[in-house]
């Protein structure tokens, strides 16, 4: 290739995405494309303020960037608060119209340390669209537990070992406590399935007040599996209803990614050296079982249409 060739490559590169290459993510980073995916829906008229963690530093080490938004880092736990002053300061400057705003971070930053100022964003009633990319662990400081992290899973924080079977408290329910707070929107979304998280973001961003996305995103370092298997994964978490895919409006659900036959977790967990103590433990691999089925039949996603 010329070296005008590559110009004219380049150049059509960084205009086609909003977050480009030229990041730090690990190789298979499902992260890295549900974040491209999430910028390339909102679109050039979108601020993004975004919490220490992963994407955070990947993205950003300066002096370089792999957005092409107005994008602001915040501390670990106010991503929330921060996007909501933006917000405030684009209605006082009459430009909220025009412009859109998105605060992102992790599981940790978002359902543990950063679950407050998240509550008191949505509880606010700004005009803000959260995303929370679900790796299911603090990936960037070690693969320590966070409150995202499922039952039975083994982190550094939750170890694998003869008295030890992983993660022994449940997932917490963090889709359904922001749906609890009456708001226009929230859902569950998936790097397995780029349509249904295309065309959640694209709802979101179209409602006026704050929204909510949780999207899973497998981490290849922290989950144990190929980093060219991250899409099956994606895909065999919501198939055995882990991971259920769904939507809420004003808190009442307004539509589930229907499983009519479920696979068995046993063919999720089977992808991932996280879950390798399962291969051997029938009474863990059948407590995680029971979580999936608490799901399937809670949002009744193994229910055909009548």
């Amino acid at each position: 290739m010329s070296e005008q060739d590559l110009g004219h490559f380049q150049a059509s590169h960084f205009e086609e995405h909003l977050f480009v290459s030229g990041h730090t993510a690990c190789a298979g980073c499902g992260q890295s494309l549900a974040a491209r995916i999430v910028a390339d829906v909102a679109g050039k008229d979108t601020m993004i303020a975004n919490s220490t963690g992963c994407l955070e530093v990947f993205s950003t080490k300066a002096p370089e960037s792999a957005w092409r938004t107005p994008w602001i880092h915040s501390l670990f736990e106010n991503s929330s608060a921060l996007a909501s002053g933006v917000e405030a300061a684009l209605r006082y400057l009459g430009k909220i119209d025009n412009i859109r705003v998105i605060a992102q971070g992790g599981d940790g930053g978002t359902a543990d340390i950063g679950m407050q100022a998240l509550s008191g964003m949505l509880e606010r009633g700004h005009d803000i669209l959260y995303v929370c990319y679900d790796n299911e662990a603090y990936m960037n400081t070690g693969i320590q537990r966070s409150g995202l992290t499922p039952l039975t899973a083994s982190t550094t924080t939750s170890p694998l070992g003869s008295k030890w079977h992983g993660n022994w408290r449940n997932k917490k329910p963090l889709i359904e406590i922001c749906a609890a707070h009456f708001i226009p929107y929230v859902a569950s979304a998936s790097v397995g399935y780029i349509q249904d998280l295309q065309r959640k973001v694209k709802k979101a961003l179209s409602i006026r007040g704050p929204k909510y996305i949780q999207i899973h995103v497998p981490c290849p370092l922290g989950w144990g599996h190929p980093s060219n298997a991250t899409i099956d994964v994606a895909k065999a978490a919501v198939l055995c209803g882990l991971y259920p895919l769904v939507e809420y409006e004003f808190g009442k659900v307004s539509s589930v990614f229907k499983v009519p036959t479920p696979k068995p977790v046993l063919e999720y967990v089977k992808l991932q050296s996280r879950f390798k103590h399962l291969l051997k433990d029938e009474a863990t691999l059948k407590a995680l079982q029971e979580a999936a089925n608490k799901n399937l039949e809670y949002y009744g996603l193994n229910r055909k249409e009548a």
